[in-house]
């Protein structure tokens, strides 16, 4: 099933998502083709559960979906959409239709609701917001924003009667633990694919008469780049493993109350250290063209330093780590090492 799920979405982002497509909305035309594909063709439900409408799966499932979307640089928030259309469904509530990132908020002087730099919140329809142990839905053309950095990133603020009006999900939903996942994922997908690029390039291009890629040099940094992706991926799929004990999906908790929060913790703060070194050498085995904006490394290279810091840097997970490591009874890094990279039978 999680093949057949992942090559269905493949084949759909190889047609509907282009590059070229990613530069249109990057510089603002509409996602409402793009994401009309993708909702048609079931993949923002497949988390919810089979009798709710949807096909059930768990985040291990579809964690190949979120790598591809990092891969395919996605401009729309396809993974936090699946996250919140489960957890919404587990409520009794009704999720918009279109797509829906996630935030943590906190509250201005004002009393206002802020969510600095959403991820994908410029083609968001709706926010999930955290704040203090309630999550509410926020529609994104109530609040005032700000451009960010990254072209699709958005710092939102709702007065606090959008607060008080917007559905609540009866559950408690870590939506920056949520985004460090997802962000985990995609920057492994998108690791790949400016691996995969940047092998391309080297046996392409000539220099002195043969392929870079003939150059120990070149050879060495794409040697370490292949490294650095696959240890970001093997973490991103470990982090997706329910906790041992623990069912993978259960139809009255938040999607992600089976994954151990220092899995993530460790995925996210891998790919992220990952994402600085491969985008620096990618850069170094194209030269001067992997900066310009016809060529399209640079849609991935962005994005990886833009993952990189939302929901939290390799340094912020580090901390997160550090302090569980202080606070663990034994206070042995081996035992924390086996508590959150131990699978046994669940991992077949």
């Amino acid at each position: 099933m999680d093949s057949l799920i992942s090559d269905a979405l493949a084949t759909l982002l190889s047609d509907r998502c282009g590059f070229d497509v990613v530069r249109a909305i990057e510089s603002g035309s509409s996602t409402t083709d793009l994401w009309q594909a993708i909702d048609a063709a079931g993949f923002a439900d497949a988390m919810v559960s089979e009798a709710q409408g949807g096909a059930g799966l768990s985040v291990a499932a579809v964690a190949e979906c979120w790598m591809l979307a990092g891969r395919h640089a996605l401009p729309v928030p396809l993974a936090e959409t699946m996250i919140v259309r489960a957890s919404a469904a587990r409520s009794g509530i009704t999720a918009p239709r279109g797509p829906i990132a996630l935030g943590t908020g906190h509250r201005t002087a004002s009393s206002a609701v802020r969510c600095a730099s959403v991820v994908g919140g410029r083609t968001a329809h709706a926010v999930l917001v955290s704040i203090a142990g309630e999550s509410r839905l926020l529609i994104v053309s109530e609040a005032a924003a700000e451009r960010c950095a990254f072209e699709l990133d958005l710092t939102l603020e709702w007065p606090q009667s959008s607060w008080e009006a917007a559905p609540r999900l009866a559950m408690k939903v870590d939506t920056r633990l949520a985004q460090a996942l997802v962000l985990a994922l995609q920057l492994a997908g998108a690791l790949d694919a400016v691996f995969q690029r940047s092998l391309a390039w080297a046996n392409e291009r000539e220099q002195f008469g043969k392929p870079i890629g003939k150059f120990q040099a070149i050879q060495h940094q794409l040697s370490l780049m292949a490294e650095e992706a696959f240890a970001a991926r093997m973490a991103a799929r470990i982090a997706c493993l329910a906790a041992p004990g623990q069912p993978s999906t259960n139809t009255e908790q938040d999607p992600l109350a089976a994954i151990d929060p220092l899995r993530i913790a460790i995925a996210k703060a891998r790919a992220s250290e990952a994402a600085l070194q491969v985008a620096q050498m990618a850069h170094a085995v194209h030269g001067a063209i992997g900066f310009t904006a016809e060529f399209d490394l640079q849609l991935l290279t962005r994005r990886l330093h833009a993952w990189r810091q939302a929901a939290g840097s390799e340094s912020a997970w580090h901390d997160r780590l550090g302090q569980a490591l202080v606070a663990s009874p034994s206070r042995l890094s081996l035992d924390l090492l086996r508590q959150t990279t131990d699978f046994h039978a669940q991992a077949a």
